[in-house]
């Protein structure tokens, strides 16, 4: 991948596409996701649209009682256990996972967290860093064998355009010190964009691709570490919480560059590249409004992604890729 394929492609569709619109007409009869997040805000339209277009559906939840409970109407959807925070808890799940799958279609990390306090996890880790990225990274690397055995998986990530607030901070990734709750999430942003580029390159070998997106301004769960005051600040709600901002999404419309990435035949062939509006992002310039679209150079820049991937590997011991 390099910058030159950061061009749309002209989808048929657009940023007002909904789920049901992109898997219009698709049989997924026969396949089988994971989609962490499943059962709230995008992840639970996605894992309503995947099922009913015939997928099988694995959701791992922190909360299993509450998700299974979200999930309650939706067939063909199972629940599992899992902590994106705790890299044991990933460890287990994915072992449960080999021991009931014998492939892996497609993985789609929606779960994230969005501006929250300061919080430490692990070994003293921080929290957004961890969840968005560090957990899905974990995550992909432990299941990496059941993806290959699928001959065509795809592994989507909900990255933001909080990406681009800032690269990755090499000198203190976990900001052992001046703690900014938006600076850690544009970062776990980065890092969820550059995931994409390197697992792709690592994996296209064995028919793994794999993309990065954003979904869009929406309001859901994400939002539950920002104060109702901080929200009408920003312009995003009323006093009421009732969404007041321009540019906003649905959930299904949110949702639907995920199944976008996940299924359009516009992709074969393609990897590493991160999309918004059901297509292609163009790289934006240093200094253009976030609201304005595209990708930072830095957040798909090859050598920025392996070198995250290496950081992650020493961190997490996952199983490597490719090695």
């Amino acid at each position: 991948m390099s910058l030159t394929d950061q061009q749309p492609l002209g989808s048929p569709f657009s940023a007002s596409t909904t789920a049901d619109d992109v898997l219009a007409g698709l049989d997924l009869s026969g396949r089988t996701a994971v989609v962490t997040g499943g059962y709230s805000g995008l992840g639970l339209e996605t894992t309503r649209t995947l099922t009913a277009a015939g997928a099988r559906v694995v959701v791992p939840a922190r909360r299993p009682d509450v998700a299974r409970a979200a999930l309650r109407e939706v067939r063909n959807c199972e629940v599992i256990a899992m902590d994106l925070t705790d890299i044991d808890s990933v460890r287990a799940a994915s072992a449960y996972l080999g021991t009931r799958l014998d492939r892996l279609d497609l993985l789609m990390a929606v779960a994230g967290v969005m501006a929250t306090p300061e919080r430490r996890v692990g070994p003293g880790w921080e929290s957004q860093f961890t969840a968005n990225h560090l957990g899905h990274f974990t995550l992909a690397c432990e299941l990496y064998p059941l993806l290959a055995a699928a001959d065509g998986a795809r592994v989507v990530v909900n990255s933001s355009a909080g990406h681009a607030l800032t690269g990755i901070r090499w000198h203190d990734p976990h900001f052992r010190t001046g703690y900014d709750k938006w600076l850690a999430y544009g970062q776990a942003k980065t890092a969820n964009a550059l995931f994409a580029v390197h697992l792709d390159a690592l994996g296209r070998g064995d028919g793994v691709r794999a993309f990065a997106l954003h979904p869009g301004k929406i309001i859901t769960g994400l939002q539950r570490g920002m104060t109702l005051q901080e929200q009408i600040d920003r312009g995003w709600v009323d006093r009421h919480g009732t969404v007041v901002g321009d540019g906003f999404k649905s959930p299904s419309q949110g949702a639907a560059t995920g199944l976008w990435a996940a299924t359009s035949p516009l992709l074969d062939g393609r990897g590493g590249l991160y999309l918004e509006d059901c297509d292609v992002a163009r790289v934006s310039a240093p200094g253009t409004p976030m609201d304005d679209g595209g990708v930072r150079a830095y957040a798909v820049a090859p050598d920025e992604a392996a070198r995250l991937w290496d950081l992650s590997l020493a961190a997490t011991g996952a199983r490597p890729i490719g090695r």
